[in-house]
């Protein structure tokens, strides 16, 4: 058996970048198309340059069982229409595996959301350590002024399913109303439910 060789990874919390990095990930606004319910903000948004929304940095890992991968997240603040900045979120491939969050800068929200639809919201700031269980699809959203920056780790055979929610999105927004975060229904999924309903 071929031992792999510990190593240590230097995270700069006011940053949010993780030393020696893997990959870096940048998601634009062009990048998450579909995901905003206003596609007319979107389309004023991307008239005036491409927005940067949030960046991941992921340590040097290999996928697969019994590995424990982990990043950092940094996720810019702002708004498109009424949503606030969010990531694009997904379920994991491997629907049982778990994931943990750890808060390391500015404040945000954890949005969960199971297969049939039911909704959870956990708000984050730094040191909150938030746990993802098994079977819920997840993103975070960015709620201050500030970039919201966290750190996860989850199995190395999780994988990553984001077209289910590329399809169907979440059943809930977090927008910004009368300067507070607020859950309200996404009109792109209760669109998806009732052409189900009618298909079935």
């Amino acid at each position: 058996m071929d031992l792999m060789e510990p190593f240590a990874s230097e995270v700069d919390f006011s940053r949010g970048v993780i030393e020696p990095v893997g990959d870096v990930i940048q998601r634009h606004l062009s990048d998450m198309s579909g995901m905003y319910a206003d596609a007319d903000a979107v389309d004023r948004i991307l008239s005036q340059g491409d927005r940067l929304i949030y960046e991941v940095y992921a340590a040097d890992l290999p996928e697969g069982e019994g590995q424990v991968l982990y990043c950092t997240t940094i996720l810019y603040p702002g708004r498109v229409g009424e949503e606030l900045h969010m990531t694009k979120g997904h379920f994991h491939a491997q629907r049982d595996r778990a994931e943990v969050y750890l808060g390391l800068a500015g404040e945000g929200y954890l949005l969960l959301q199971a297969d049939d639809g039911t909704v959870r919201s956990v708000p984050m700031r730094s040191g909150t350590a938030a746990y993802v269980p098994p079977h819920w699809a997840h993103r975070t959203v960015n709620t201050g002024d500030e970039p919201f920056i966290f750190f996860a780790a989850w199995p190395g055979d999780a994988g990553h399913d984001y077209g289910t929610i590329e399809e169907t999105g979440f059943a809930k927004l977090l927008v910004a109303r009368d300067g507070e975060p607020t859950l309200v229904d996404n009109p792109k999924a209760e669109s998806m439910r009732n052409r189900r309903q009618t298909d079935g």
